[in-house]
């Protein structure tokens, strides 16, 4: 960032933390002494006070608002020469940083470190489960161990992953030198640890952590511990960092397309996240407005959901849901595009119904809106909702059908490289049409009131989230780890990963949709001894699964500080990511591209995406570019 502020001998980040923690302790000590902590109810209006002046200190003291700050006071600023700009050493990447690749790698390393977290918690969730009875925490605790899990895993983990890939790809992917607004763009990622930094806090304050799920379902959300507060702030903070990537993204596709990239020559990549960044600007304030009404109950009595006094209690569903459905397919649709990337590239082959493809990311933002109620099959509202809801949940199934059958087509007849982003790939395609297929099942009004809180919904929505979005992660990371590190990885551990990841994902969550249906409830710590055995299994199973993502780290880990050195453009790809130096240079093109073709005219002869051209020059004609069949690599 221009002009920043100093602080000698302590990093920024440092000096941010202790800043954030000054503040937040301004703010409590004085009314604690003067009210005893409870100026309000119980005390929530100053702890909220407190749980937002503290994350707001962080960020000044970290440098996030210094150029904002000396432009409003009327300080001369320095010219825009990008300082701050670009990573020379590891200790960049601890700092304010506008360069979107430099963001992009922050993104997802801090992502996949809410991952580990995640799956700990998951593991010990297992572990308890192993056998009935209670054999290592509480059943309080047990709320607090899924309820942090889950909301780790969605709103830290796959949603800013997907954005931290975008990040780095989608820029380059689109010929331009960064994203439109680079510091809003910095400020994103670092509202991030903030939020799970909340999260994760709440297992030390008085009471324990939030135990009401990722729903936070009011009125219980009104009225638990403390906790619960270090959630509602939490999901803010990850709010607001998705709603200013979205707008980012929007800005920065309809603006900054290189010459020639109309929207018919933009890659399926670029389609997704587009489509996803819509969602995301539409959909998130609703959540935003679920956690406030929250809020406004807890600290200044607002009774938005106390029925004695006028409230509601499924308001907050409806309101929650109406961004909740559609954050499906936030936690979806990027990975859609991430798929057609690598089936194309390791098929050798053009996507199948392009246009198509495109028309049905489309489809799916508008349709998602319209199912949100599906959620709330028994929940006690109007019976009457229920049937146009089971209506257009099998509907939305028509626009993510057109995907899978493009894909097929994809790879019918193509030349199939079966390296670890292809198994991935493959992987995801079957994994989520059996998350489809259950999703279908749960949208007929008898089979969800049937098997609603039980296991099989457990099994659902992994095989949709985990089978669907972590798989498409995980291909995407193995497919542009090249670009992004400059380092080949290890592909024998990458199918190892993929094996053991694959085989112990079907393990775990299978049998889940049996005993489901024979009535195991999710989200209890004991169970009957009826359902001993498949527990144990799926218990065992559970841990091959969180060997696996070690097995990843390692390879990840390994492979960046010594991986054999990679090529440009190693998968013969056409996109403009894969025509630059690996890593890319500092502001992606030492030329301006000039976009020529389309992203996936794989098998035909002399087929470009982009030419470079320097400023001034005409860009030179491709040549050959007839289309024959693919040709036999």
């Amino acid at each position: 960032m221009t002009a920043r502020l100093r602080a000698p001998g302590m990093p920024r980040a440092g000096l941010g933390l202790a800043l954030g923690i000054a503040l937040s302790y301004a703010i409590v000590l004085p009314v604690r002494a003067l009210y005893g902590f409870e100026p309000l109810v119980d005390g929530d209006a100053v702890t909220i006070v407190a749980l937002l002046a503290a994350p707001f200190g962080f960020l000044f003291g970290l440098g996030a608002f210094d150029y904002w700050f000396y432009w409003a006071s009327g300080r001369p600023t320095r010219p825009e020469d990008h300082s701050g700009h670009g990573a020379t050493s590891w200790r960049d990447y601890f700092r304010v940083n506008t360069d979107h690749k430099v963001i992009g790698i922050q993104y997802t390393v801090t992502s996949f470190f809410f991952l580990l977290v995640g799956g700990a918690l998951a593991m010990l969730m297992r572990a308890e489960l192993a056998q009935p009875g209670m054999q290592f925490v509480s059943t309080d605790a047990f709320n607090g161990l899924f309820s942090v899990h889950a909301s780790i895993l969605i709103f830290l983990f796959i949603i800013p992953v997907f954005a931290g890939l975008a990040n780095f790809v989608l820029p380059l992917m689109i010929g331009a030198p960064d994203m439109a607004f680079p510091r809003l763009n910095a400020l994103s990622y670092w509202l991030l640890p903030i939020a799970g930094t909340m999260m994760l806090l709440s297992f030390l304050v008085p009471g324990g952590s939030f135990a009401t799920g990722w729903t936070a379902y009011a009125p219980l959300s009104t009225d638990a511990p403390l906790g619960q507060l270090f959630f509602t702030i939490g999901v803010q903070f990850a709010g607001a960092s998705s709603v200013a990537t979205a707008l980012n993204f929007l800005v920065t596709i309809i603006t900054m397309r290189a010459p020639g990239m109309s929207f018919w020559r933009m890659p399926l990549l670029v389609w997704a996240n587009f489509s996803t960044s819509l969602l995301v600007v539409i959909a998130t304030p609703f959540i935003a407005a679920s956690q406030f009404f929250v809020l406004l109950d807890r600290a200044l009595g607002f009774n938005f959901f106390v029925p004695d006094r006028g409230g509601d209690v499924l308001m907050y569903q409806h309101v929650f849901w109406f961004y909740s459905h559609p954050a499906v397919y936030i936690m979806m649709l990027p990975g859609f595009g991430i798929i057609s990337e690598i089936i194309s590239v390791k098929a050798r082959k053009p996507i199948f119904g392009y246009r198509m493809m495109a028309f049905s990311l489309l489809a799916i933002v508008v349709l998602g809106f319209t199912v949100w109620a599906h959620h709330m099959f028994v929940s006690g509202m109007q019976e009457w909702i229920r049937v146009p809801m089971m209506i257009t949940t099998a509907i939305i199934a028509v626009p993510t059908g057109i995907k899978i059958f493009s894909w097929l087509a994809t790879l019918w007849r193509g030349v199939l490289h079966l390296d670890t982003p292809m198994l991935f790939a493959l992987g995801f395609l079957t994994m989520f049409v059996l998350g489809g297929i259950s999703g279908v099942m749960l949208a007929m009004i008898p089979v969800v009131i049937h098997v609603s809180d039980t296991y099989f919904i457990v099994a659902h929505i992994h095989y949709v989230l985990f089978g669907g979005s972590l798989f498409t992660i995980f291909a995407g990371v193995y497919y542009w780890f090249p670009k992004m590190t400059g380092r080949m990885y290890d592909e024998r551990l990458g199918k190892i990963h993929f094996w053991i990841t694959f085989i112990g994902f079907n393990l775990t969550f299978g049998p889940m949709h049996l005993i489901g249906m024979k009535g195991m409830p999710r989200r209890v710590a004991d169970y009957a001894e009826q359902f001993a055995g498949w527990n144990l299994f799926i218990s065992l199973a559970s841990f091959a699964v969180g060997l696996s993502t070690l097995i990843f780290v390692y390879n990840m880990v390994a492979s960046w500080r010594g991986g054999p050195r990679a090529e440009a453009n190693p998968w013969r790809a056409l996109t403009l990511e894969w025509q630059v130096s690996s890593p890319p240079p500092i502001f992606n093109f030492d030329q301006i591209p000039t976009v020529v073709g389309g992203p996936y005219e794989y098998g035909v002869p002399g087929a470009v995406h982009g030419v470079f051209k320097k400023p001034g020059e005409v860009a030179p004609a491709p040549a050959g570019r007839v289309a024959t069949a693919p040709k036999k690599e």
